[in-house]
Parts: structure tokens; C-alpha cells; sequence
């Protein structure tokens, strides 16, 4: 028994050494060479990592099995998956955002050639036809076109405002040319001015102007500013860190197979886009205004078509000044003859200038400016991809597991479902924070959504306002102007620096550009933005102010 027994000890002590010598990984620790090619390939020092597997107690956010990471690579590799992905959102987003400012240079380029080929029109057709008329009155032609541009490009004034004191400047103006016989003092103008509404001097041009010039100006600078806070607001969120939470489900993700030694193992889809859905809860809830913004800036588009559109309009403009200033020469007997019946006889100029000029008519465009067919390209373009960007937010996560996360080609028994190689079961969560209540891979707070996010919502929202306001023919920073009281109705109470002739253009400091909306307007071409008061909200805006604090409340409060 005693030589039996020594027999099987030296049979098997000869197994033993027999499988050493061919390497069986059963017997020793398995070599963690790959995992030091992977390390140093991301810049890390590959003194950091041990030769083969160790023990892995040690570990805070892989599974704690053998392992060939280091408390120190662990940490490592989660800044690294972190900032991976943060890096993985900002290329996205600058995608996006360069669609975006693509957009806004073409349509802004489209709308100020427009505005720019009517002054030159204007310069070079007006001296021909209507003499001193015009070419003693360049400055306040000149004058109109800066304040339609500041307009445009989102100054705070008061279109309607503006042309009225237009046309109150030019009524003096020309009629004192009309009349050099005459001597014309202020108060006889003032009470010119006063009968101005009434006795229509430039026929039906003021009242088109005003109603057309309105609707297809705010049209055309909402749509510009619309995809000025689109990009603003990719670019603010773009910004936003994502949490410790995210960071190590990131890092569970991507690094913690090779830690545990199956570096070839690809992340489970599902399980990818839960961690991606948890990461991105705050930003997938942009989608519902982010889809309203689109819809609206798509919708707005059909005002820039017909008589009123902004093709026809901006383009136009000379053609509604010629034909008031050929109104007032036609009128001009009947005209006089009723300011003389209301204001009284003025007294005769004693030097007054010779024979009049002779009477010249200036010679009408074709109000309706044919197509060019370059408005209808950049329309058709940008509808088309603005739809395509609708889904944006809500698309992130599985956008970036796709191309960003090297995923396994099926949810099989093969992939890494963040333990092992795998089947991954959990179900895969809804979009937006409410959903990720019961997220396995990302522990998030449903309670506290991230301020920048929400506040990037408010703006949407607001954007939004502007543009239904916009289509409807409303511009929403003085839709309540008439809440103040300083309204234009009978005149009573308006104070003297702004009544009839004493009325003086606003100061160009207290406009009040939206220049964040045109990325790039310089200075000369803008105005600063006034900081010496802070307005009460209009009250269009209290419904938006109030949905703001349920939302930062929290879903509790809802």
C-alpha cells in the first residue's frame, strides 16, 4: 500500500510539472500585457500597471474579481472615460452648431442684399427723378435705411414708430420745398404735422409700407434669431459637466472589461444606451421645445413668400417712397389749400427762392419683385435639415453609443454587460429625467435637474413666443406697449420733447440689439446692450415664468 500510494503522489507531482511546462493559465496568473498596450496608448505611465492579474478588493467601480487595474488606473481611466465622452458631446453639438451659423450667415447675407439693393436702387433712380426734391433730402432717405438695418438685426425700436417720424420729417421737409414763396415757422409746421393723419399728403404709401414692412421685417429677424438661440443653446449645454454618477457608469462601460482582462469584450447595446440615457437625462429634456422652435422657424418661412413676404417687401422698399413723394406733387394744390383752411394763411417769404422747379414724377418698379429663386434654395434647405435635427437631443445617446462606443454587433452571450461577457437583460429607459427613476446602470436624481439645462429651456420657449408672434404679424417687444399708458392715441399728455415737431428720433444708445442672435456683429454695426435699467417681463411672458418654476421644482411639484 505504502509503494501504491508513493506511485500516484509521483504521478501526479509528474502532471503537475508536465502542464507547467505547457503554460496552463489554471496554474498561474494570467498576463495583463494587453491591458499595459491599451494604458500607455491613452498616456498614462505603464509603471502603474502590474505585470499579471492581482487580487481585486481594491477596486471602487469594476467588479472586484482578478484583476490588471490599480486603484490609480481605475481613478485614471474614469477621468478619461469622463472626459471622452464630454469631448464626444461637444463634437456633436459643433456639428450642429455649424449647420446652424451656416444657415444664419446665408439667410442674414439674403436679407441684407435685399435691404442694400433698395438704397442703391433709391441713390441711383432718385436724383433723376425727383431733382432737389431728393438730393436736399439724401440724409433723411439715408437716415431710414440705418434705422431698418438696427431693426433688422434686433435693435429695441418701434418700426411703426420709426416710419411715422420718417414721414413727419419728410412731410416739413418737402413741403417747405414745394412752397419757397412761403414763409413756414414752426408752429404753422406743427400744426401741419397734426392735420398730417387726416389730410394723407402721401396718399395710401405710408399706411402699405407700415403694414407690409412690419410683417415681413419682424418675419425675416425672428427667423435669424431663431437660429441664433438655437446654436446658443447647443453650445450652453454643450458645456455642461456631466456628473460623478455618469462618470463612473461611463467608466464601468468602456474600461472596466479591460481591467478585468477581456479587453476584446464590446459594450452590450441596451447596456450602452441606459448608461448614455442616464448621463443625457437633463439634455433630452430640451427635445419638447427644441421640436417646438424647428416647427415654428419652419412655419415662419411661409411669410416670406407674396406681397407681404420678405422677398417682396424688403427688396421694395423705394418703390413705396416714390410713390408717396409722386402723391404729394399730385396733391399738392389740394393739399395746400387744406392746411391754409386749417392753420391759416402763412405770411409770404420776401426772399423767397424763383420759379419752381419743374414738377417731376419718379418712375415706379415693379413692386413685386420677381423671385431670384436664391431665397427659395436657402428655404427648402433649411427646412430640410432642421427637420433632420428635430430628434437631436432624445438621439444623443443612442447616436454616440453607435459611433463613439465600439459596440458589439448583437445583444449576445459575448458582449460585456458591465459584470461579465454576456447577455444584457435590464430594459432599456425612456428619454428625459422622469424616466431614469429606475436606471440599473446610472443612479441620477430625478429631483435635480441641472439649473444651465433648464434655463436653456426658458429660452427655447421664449424663442418660440416670438416666432407664433412673428407669423401672426406681432412684434412681441411691443405687442404691450400700450400698457404703459404712452400710447399714440389722441396725443393728450404726451410731453413736449415729443410731440409734433419737437419729436426727436430715439437715442441709438437705448436700442437695444439682440446681437447674441447674429454670432460676429461688430460693434459699429450693432448696439451695446443697456445695462443702466432692468424692465419689469411683459405680461405675454408670465405663463413662460411660471412653467419655468414647476419645472426647476421638480417633477414632485407637477
Amino acid at each position: 500500500m505504502e509503494l501504491r500510494a508513493r506511485g500516484w503522489w509521483l504521478l501526479c507531482a509528474a502532471a503537475a510539472l508536465v502542464a507547467c511546462a505547457r503554460g496552463d493559465p489554471a496554474s498561474k496568473s494570467r498576463s495583463c500585457g494587453e491591458v499595459r498596450q491599451i494604458y500607455g496608448a491613452k498616456g498614462f505611465s505603464l509603471s502603474d500597471v502590474p505585470q499579471a492579474e492581482i487580487s481585486g478588493e481594491h477596486l471602487r467601480i469594476c467588479p472586484q474579481g482578478y484583476t490588471c487595474c490599480t486603484s490609480e488606473m481605475e481613478e485614471n481611466l474614469a477621468n478619461r472615460s469622463r472626459a471622452e465622452l464630454e469631448t464626444a458631446l461637444r463634437d456633436s453639438s459643433r456639428v450642429l452648431q455649424a449647420m446652424l451659423a451656416t444657415q444664419l450667415r446665408s439667410f442674414d447675407d439674403h436679407f441684407q442684399h435685399l435691404l442694400n439693393d433698395s438704397e442703391r436702387t433709391l441713390q441711383g433712380t432718385f436724383p433723376g427723378a425727383f431733382g432737389e426734391l431728393y438730393t436736399q433730402n439724401t440724409k433723411a432717405f439715408r437716415d431710414l435705411y440705418a434705422e431698418l438695418r438696427l431693426y433688422y438685426r434686433g435693435a429695441n425700436l418701434h418700426l411703426e414708430e420709426t416710419l411715422a417720424e420718417f414721414w413727419a420729417r419728410l412731410l416739413e421737409r418737402l413741403f417747405k420745398q414745394l412752397h419757397p414763396q412761403l414763409l413756414l415757422p414752426d408752429d404753422y409746421l406743427d400744426c401741419l404735422g397734426k392735420q398730417a393723419e387726416a389730410l394723407r399728403p402721401f396718399g395710401e404709401a405710408p399706411r402699405e409700407l407700415r403694414l407690409r414692412a412690419t410683417r415681413a421685417f419682424v418675419a425675416a429677424r425672428s427667423f435669424v434669431q431663431g437660429l441664433g438661440v438655437a446654436s446658443d443653446v447647443v453650445r450652453k449645454v454643450a458645456q455642461v459637466p456631466l456628473g460623478p454618477e455618469c462618470s463612473r457608469a461611463v467608466m464601468k462601460l468602456v474600461y472596466c472589461a479591460h481591467c478585468l482582462g477581456v479587453p476584446g469584450a464590446r459594450p452590450c447595446p441596451d447596456y450602452c444606451r441606459n448608461v448614455l440615457k442616464g448621463c443625457l437625462a437633463n439634455q433630452a429634456d430640451l427635445d419638447a421645445e427644441w421640436r417646438n422652435l424647428l416647427d415654428s422657424m419652419v412655419l415662419i418661412t411661409d411669410k416670406f413668400w407674396g406681397t407681404s413676404g420678405v422677398e417682396s417687401v424688403i427688396g421694395s422698399v423705394h418703390t413705396w417712397l416714390a410713390e408717396a413723394i409722386n402723391a404729394l406733387q399730385d396733391n399738392r394744390d389740394t393739399l395746400t389749400a387744406k392746411v391754409i383752411q386749417g392753420c391759416g394763411n402763412p405770411k409770404v417769404n420776401p426772399q423767397g427762392s424763383g420759379p419752381e422747379e419743374k414738377r417731376r414724377r419718379g418712375k415706379l418698379a415693379p413692386r413685386e419683385r420677381p423671385p431670384s429663386g436664391a431665397l427659395e434654395k436657402l428655404v427648402s434647405e433649411a427646412k430640410a435639415q432642421l427637420r433632420d435635427v428635430q430628434d437631436f437631443w432624445i438621439s444623443l445617446p443612442g447616436t454616440l453609443c453607435s459611433e463613439k462606443m465600439a459596440l458589439s454587433t448583437a445583444s449576445d452571450d459575448r458582449c460585456w454587460n458591465g459584470m461579465a461577457r454576456g447577455r444584457y437583460l435590464p430594459e432599456v429607459m425612456g428619454d428625459g429625467l422622469a424616466n431614469q427613476i429606475n436606471n440599473p446602470e446610472v443612479e441620477v436624481d430625478i429631483t435635480k435637474p441641472d439649473m444651465t439645462i433648464r434655463q436653456q429651456i426658458m429660452q427655447l420657449k421664449i424663442m418660440t413666443n416670438r416666432l407664433r408672434s412673428a407669423y401672426n404679424g406681432n412684434d412681441v417687444d411691443f405687442q404691450d406697449a400700450s400698457d404703459d399708458g404712452s400710447g399714440s392715441g389722441s396725443g393728450d399728455g404726451c410731453p413736449d420733447d415729443r410731440c409734433g415737431r419737437g419729436a426727436s428720433r430715439k437715442s441709438s444708445s437705448s436700442r437695444t440689439p439682440l446681437t447674441h442672435a447674429l454670432p460676429g456683429l461688430s460693434e459699429q454695426e450693432g448696439q451695446k446692450t443697456s445695462a443702466a435699467s432692468c424692465p419689469q417681463p411683459p405680461t405675454f411672458l408670465l405663463p413662460l415664468l411660471l412653467s419655468l418654476a414647476l419645472t426647476v421644482a421638480g417633477p414632485r411639484w407637477r
